[in-house]
């Protein structure tokens, strides 16, 4: 019988270091599924998204593609909207991450980077849960530094997230990332780990 991967979930509130750390597995030559990369695929020209964007937000549809300023306006408007968007889009995301399994079941380990694993019941999918983590108050510095972000946003953005503290109690692996070499030899010794299992 052919042995499948192992699937470890990577997953970290924002400003966390999920991204950073998910590029170290990469570097590893580690295939990396991408939830936000599938959603921004997603609501890009001509593709399945944008139809069930354009039945609930019209006007977040511009050119053929969703214009996420107007989306996240729209969101911030009516916050109910978010759930609505969520049930036709996540079904669409659950969809690409099946393919990416398949894609990729001849390997060893694949990771699945999933921002929101335990909210929307993800961990369900993989065999272990590996969370980012670092100090609130370099959390808070990191997302506000990007040109993007406002402290609004991110008030609104961790409402939406399992607190940190519960996160880590889940998990089976946590790692800190407080500097790249560190976090880079954490990756390194759990890839090790887990290949040795």
């Amino acid at each position: 019988m052919k042995k499948k991967p192992f699937i470890l979930g990577l997953t970290g509130s924002i400003g966390m270091g999920k991204s950073t750390t998910a590029q170290m597995f990469r570097d590893m030559g580690i295939s990396v599924w991408d939830a936000d990369s599938t959603v921004q695929d997603l609501y890009a020209k001509d593709s399945m998204g944008v139809e069930a964007v354009k039945k609930l937000v019209p006007e977040a549809v511009c050119a053929g593609k969703v214009d996420k300023n107007i989306l996240k306006q729209k969101i911030a408007a009516a916050p109910d909207l978010l759930k609505e968007l969520e049930q036709v889009i996540h079904p669409l995301v659950a969809r690409d991450r099946e393919a990416f399994k398949a894609n990729h079941s001849d390997e060893d380990l694949i990771i699945l980077d999933i921002p929101l694993l335990f909210e929307t019941g993800a961990q369900n999918e993989v065999d272990a849960v590996l969370v980012v983590i670092v100090p609130a108050a370099i959390q808070r510095s990191r997302v506000l530094s990007r040109k993007t972000m406002s402290e609004e946003m991110l008030q609104t953005i961790l409402a939406r997230q399992i607190p940190d503290e519960q996160k880590r109690a889940r998990a089976d692996y946590v790692i800190e990332t407080l500097n790249l070499e560190d976090t880079r030899n954490a990756v390194q010794s759990l890839v090790e780990e887990i290949k040795a299992k």
